[in-house]
């Protein structure tokens, strides 16, 4: 109805000593703890950039524009994902939060997702890696030459 939600007092109590609830967080350090086993999101393409930088899998919930091909990417190709289901059910989130963790498919993902996390890794940190040779090109090609043409003239 508006900008809150009510929570049960018997969920906060039940989660108080193994959860925290925030209006607001920076996203990079909540993925880059530890104890952070999946991700639960609707597949933006920054939320899932974040999330397999971080070497983190996830659960995909897409609504509209990219998040669905971000989605079945993820899910398909990469194998980083679970899709939910638009019609959600307690149940089902459940189940693909057990699979998730402590499931053959989810041992999978987390594996998946380090493989991802390296690759992206090398490809911004190695000379050879894509990112990095493209950045390079882009400051060579691009930059470079508009920066000498504001330079004095001998």
């Amino acid at each position: 109805m508006g900008d809150s939600t009510i929570l049960p007092y018997e969920f906060l109590a039940e989660t108080k000593e193994r959860g925290l609830l925030s209006g607001w967080c920076l996203q990079e350090q909540v993925l880059s703890h530890a104890s952070i086993g999946g991700f639960l999101g609707h597949c933006g393409w920054n939320s899932t950039f974040e999330s397999i930088s971080f070497g983190v899998p996830m659960l995909c919930w897409p609504f509209f524009a990219d998040q669905q091909t971000n989605c079945w990417f993820s899910c398909n190709r990469w194998g980083v994902g679970i899709e939910i289901d638009s019609d959600v059910k307690r149940e089902v989130i459940e189940e693909v939060v057990r699979e998730l963790m402590i499931g053959e498919k989810g041992k999978e993902m987390k594996e998946n997702a380090l493989k991802w996390k390296n690759l992206a890794e090398k490809a911004i940190t190695s000379p050879t890696g894509s990112s990095y040779m493209n950045f390079d090109k882009l400051v060579r090609e691009v930059l470079l030459p508009k920066a000498s043409s504001f330079l004095p003239l001998d």
